[in-house]
């Protein structure tokens, strides 16, 4: 089943129309992994501050068992 592409990566299509090195590769896929590792902080950090979550919480939350026991 075919999917269209959504704007981001019609955009990075654009900017890639030539051939690449494979370092340029590499490098480009470091920013984009970064880029999206930095966003996700991002986000997590928003929802933490919204909840009010503390770094109290974090360590009460690492000493909890949070496994179901099975029937």
């Amino acid at each position: 089943m075919a999917t269209a592409l959504n704007d981001i990566q019609l955009e990075i299509l654009k900017l890639f129309r030539d051939d690449q090195s494979e370092q340029d590769l590499k490098e480009i896929k470091s920013l984009l992994i970064s880029y999206l590792a930095d966003k996700v902080t991002r986000e997590a950090d928003a929802a933490f501050d919204e909840k009010g979550y503390t770094g109290a919480i974090f360590e009460s939350w690492k000493k909890e068992h949070f496994r179901r026991q099975s029937h």
